[in-house]
């Protein structure tokens, strides 16, 4: 089995409790700039780093994938997407394979202006998008666009400074006290999270598992309800494809009246994945499987209606033993 190195685990317990569930022969290595974030004990071995933005970050985990003989690696943040597709040749010399995306990819899943460019290029339904508040104020007198509105950071994540406007005033203060916002419409329907697997080898799409959110905390799903629609499963297919994903993504997608909206990419796994996973979808065999030189097969077997209720656990460690 293959070594695996997954990096800036934070909270995501269940994410190395699969990965280890998968790999009973490999190792899987951890890595987070803090001593306290709950995942790295779940680990087979982790690493304390510095931050991403670190002048040296990329060189010790260069040496953490030597010293460990590692043949994948992975981020479940999405600033460090963009760091490790920049830097595939130095990766590949190591025979490490990276599970994501290209770095142009990567990058403009981060930005937001810059997807809702292309998904409007490309003829998707999407929510309408300004980073200049005078072409927002143009298109609210034209009649094109109404509130409430979302004014959100166009690179951002976890919804933090996310917030609901309803009139010219709230944006002008928001625009005011913060940088680098933009304005997004507001969706009224209901908001779906895809978990999706594009092959690493075939570059096909080989697992798609669609779910209701229900309940959202801290820009993560905490509640949700599994469900299919091969209308659903065809616009993703398609949309992926076009785009050129690989690896593991997760999709907000909206559904407004019957049509879906496609609004964000993640090219990483999502808070909501252990839905998936727990229906038995197993993307973590996928990666593996790939690791190993094997092509996987399309699969999107799984029962709907089941829901996923999320609660707190605890981790307790005296550090330094």
């Amino acid at each position: 089995m293959s070594n695996i190195l997954l990096l800036s685990v934070g909270t995501r317990n269940k994410i190395i409790q699969y990965f280890k569930e998968n790999n009973k022969s490999g190792k899987v290595i951890a890595t987070d700039m803090s001593e306290i974030a709950p995942a790295i004990y779940e680990a087979d071995k982790h690493y304390i780093v510095p931050r991403i933005t670190d002048n040296n970050y990329l060189d010790i985990i260069l040496d953490i994938c030597k010293k460990e003989k590692i043949d994948g690696i992975l981020s479940l943040i999405d600033p460090e997407l963009s760091l490790l597709a920049m830097n595939k040749e130095k990766f590949d010399t190591l025979g490490v394979k990276i599970v994501g995306s290209s770095y142009e990819l990567c990058e403009m899943s981060l930005n937001k202006i810059n997807m809702f460019n292309w998904l409007n290029e490309h003829g998707y339904n999407c929510a309408k998008s300004y980073d200049k508040k005078e072409e927002f104020y143009k298109d609210l007198d034209n009649g094109d666009i109404s509130f409430p509105v979302f004014v959100k950071p166009v690179e951002g994540s976890a919804s933090i400074l996310i917030s609901k406007v309803d009139n010219r005033d709230e944006i002008e203060l928001l625009f005011s006290k913060h940088d680098g916002l933009m304005i997004q419409e507001f969706l009224k329907g209901q908001e779906i999270g895809a978990d999706v697997y594009i092959d690493l080898i075939s570059k096909e799409v080989v697992s798609i598992f669609t779910k209701k959110k229900i309940v959202m905390r801290a820009g993560e799903t905490d509640k949700s309800v599994s469900f299919k629609d091969e209308k659903l499963f065809a616009l993703i297919k398609k949309f992926v494809k076009e785009a050129g994903y690989t690896g593991q993504i997760d999709i907000d997608i909206f559904d407004v009246d019957g049509d879906y909206y496609i609004s964000e990419v993640n090219p990483r796994f999502g808070g909501g994945y252990p839905h998936a996973y727990e229906c038995g979808v197993n993307n973590i065999k996928l990666i593996y499987k790939n690791l190993n030189g094997e092509e996987n097969e399309y699969s999107s077997e799984y029962e709907e209606g089941v829901y996923m209720m999320k609660y707190n656990e605890v981790c307790m460690k005296k550090l330094g033993e």
